[in-house]
């Protein structure tokens, strides 16, 4: 089975994206809630600061791929039922360690939009909400710190995201109907 991993920076639309592919058969795996069970645990608010403070320590402790090792046996166990889709592939360190481990099956899908729009998209969503000065350190942090600009880069299909959901859903369409060609 494949494993589509989304990247791209904060608010490019990649939870969107995933929710997509979870449409069509994908089991959704979020790298982000391994922070977030850390945060709880460590009975926490769930914030920028804590999140970023969080995502940093796990970093230090497990080195920079740990969400691709953390996460390893959630994507093992739904690969043996659906194909997975990640959603959020951050550091170049857990793309090489997904790489390594799943070969061919692993496929990124980069979702791209500009700093104003991911901006005005953070800033207005319901689920951790963002001001520009927040996003823009956030975008700063994940560049410097995280090594996020590599799987970027390096992505097997590229979607610019600047304009509606339904045609971010008319290009993810398009990319699972190769993918499943590819299958």
């Amino acid at each position: 089975m494949i494993i589509a991993a989304i990247v791209g920076m904060a608010g490019a639309g990649k939870s969107e994206a995933a929710g997509i592919f979870e449409k069509h058969g994908f089991k959704r795996i979020r790298f982000g809630d391994i922070t977030d069970i850390e945060i709880k645990k460590r009975g926490l608010a769930l914030n920028e600061e804590n999140e970023r403070a969080t995502r940093e320590a796990l970093r230090a402790e497990h080195g920079m791929a740990a969400y691709a090792i953390l996460n390893r046996p959630r994507i093992d166990e739904s690969l043996s039922k659906n194909p997975v889709v990640i959603d959020g592939l951050y550091s170049w360190e857990e793309y090489k360690s997904l790489r390594e481990y799943y070969g061919s099956r692993l496929v990124t899908v980069s979702i791209l939009a500009s700093p104003a729009t991911r901006q005005h998209r953070l800033n207005s969503r319901k689920v951790r909400p963002l001001t520009p000065s927040e996003a823009l350190s956030r975008d700063s942090s994940e560049i410097e710190n995280l090594n996020k600009g590599g799987p970027i880069a390096m992505a097997d299909y590229n979607i610019i995201n600047e304009n509606s959901l339904s045609d971010l859903c008319i290009y993810l369409e398009q990319i699972i109907q190769k993918m499943g060609a590819a299958r």
